[in-house]
């Protein structure tokens, strides 16, 4: 059994924790020097560019990166270098405000606002490996900022103290990480990709300028009150305990999971019953996608406020019209019906004047099947993503803090 205090064979004590006893624990000054940008003189009309002609990083590119950075490849001149305060190629940049600890590699020289800090490797650290480091070490460079305050300067950076193993080694975890990140940039691409077409498909066949083969005739839309109709079935007897919530990306949830907390009183006599198959939606949100078809509970109990309706199973397939209200045209449509002085809101007689593109029962279900296949496309797109990135995490984990060794050469 291992003594509590007993360090394990090939590693050694260090401020950050275990490591292995040829790794080194470094000040980020000593590896690296620290520069902060500075805000430039842009075009209002073009902000992308210092002077008219310099690329500029903006501080959301660097929050909604992943790891490089290479939007732009307009080519710098002379006289810019001379004026502007420039990042070359493989500089390190960190957001110190609002989002801290957020980095980017650059892939050409560029400009960034004060926002920003670049920092550049020495020999004794590549480029690459200290940019997933600060990635794995991110909360950690939050909490540099004191108190309250809401970003950090580059004295509170320059004596973070980053872990350093051999340059081979370095490389060998830089390459295999960054053999995740290529996987996981695919994989996005392919979801985007998946995501474009199904919203194509939608565009044409929820309008019907496009019609499935064996299907014809002039494609007629229909006043949609004629299909569904209201329910106000309430929970008069507090059968129901299932209380939920229609979300705008989640759709239905538990409202626990929403509030963390069951927010509704105790007393639910008044709330409405919604059933699988039947439709909801929260009147003052419906254009930010607060509507939903009940699919995965059987029953459940919603807030007085929300909508509850169900389409004519004999006219109108309930999944058609699920991806007619999750469409763009519907979205854009949407404020041609709402009403309302403080906040718009889309009542039920509002909903029931839209019109819609409505072929035979066949047609619609047709269309909603084929649409089915491209979200369960995306769907399992999205589910390897996430695989990647919990895969990622592991590694970084284990590879950074030296916990698991690479065999290198």
């Amino acid at each position: 059994m291992i003594k509590e205090n007993k360090v394990q064979s090939g590693y050694k004590k260090s401020p950050i924790g275990l490591i292995p006893n040829d790794w080194k624990i470094s000040e980020l000054s000593e590896i690296s020097k620290i520069k902060r940008g500075r805000f430039s003189p842009r075009p209002r009309d073009d902000p992308r560019y210092y002077n008219g002609s310099i690329p500029f990083v903006q501080t959301s590119d660097v929050t909604n990166s992943d790891s490089f950075i290479s939007t732009y490849t307009q080519t710098l001149n002379d006289e810019g270098l001379k004026v502007s305060i420039l990042f070359p190629k493989g500089t390190i940049l960190m957001t110190i405000a609002a989002n801290i600890g957020h980095t980017a590699i650059l892939e050409i020289d560029m400009a960034c606002p004060d926002s920003l800090v670049g920092i550049s490797c020495n020999e004794k650290i590549i480029n690459r490996f200290l940019n997933y480091m600060f990635k794995y070490i991110q909360k950690r460079i939050e909490y540099i900022a004191p108190g309250a305050q809401k970003n950090i300067n580059v004295e509170f950076l320059e004596p973070l103290a980053i872990v350093v193993p051999p340059l081979i080694e370095q490389t060998a975890i830089a390459n295999l990480l960054s053999t995740w990140d290529k996987a996981i940039q695919t994989t996005n691409s392919l979801i985007e990709q998946k995501q474009n077409r199904k919203k194509w498909l939608m565009q044409m066949l929820l309008t019907g300028k496009k019609r499935l083969k064996g299907f014809s005739g002039k494609s007629e839309f229909h006043v949609l009150g004629n299909y569904i109709k209201e329910v106000s079935e309430r929970n008069k007897e507090n059968k129901v305990q299932n209380v939920l919530s229609v979300t705008n990306r989640r759709g239905f949830i538990n409202q626990s999971e929403q509030f963390d907390r069951v927010v509704a009183s105790e007393d639910s006599t008044n709330y409405k019953i919604v059933r699988k198959g039947q439709f909801a939606y929260n009147p003052s949100r419906v254009n930010v996608g607060s509507l939903d078809l009940l699919k995965d509970f059987n029953e459940g109990i919603l807030s007085p406020m929300y909508v509850v309706f169900e389409t004519n199973s004999k006219k109108l397939d309930p999944i058609f019209l699920f991806y007619h209200l999750k469409s763009n045209w519907f979205n854009g449509h949407i404020p041609m019906f709402v009403q309302g002085s403080v906040r718009d809101s889309l009542s039920f007689d509002g909903l029931c004047g839209m019109k819609f593109f409505i072929p035979s029962m066949q047609e619609q279900t047709e269309i909603a099947k084929i649409i089915e296949v491209s979200d369960k496309e995306i769907q399992l797109l999205q589910n390897k993503l996430d695989q990647l990135k919990e895969q990622k995490k592991g590694l970084m984990q284990i590879l950074l803090t030296g916990k698991k060794r690479l065999k290198v050469n």
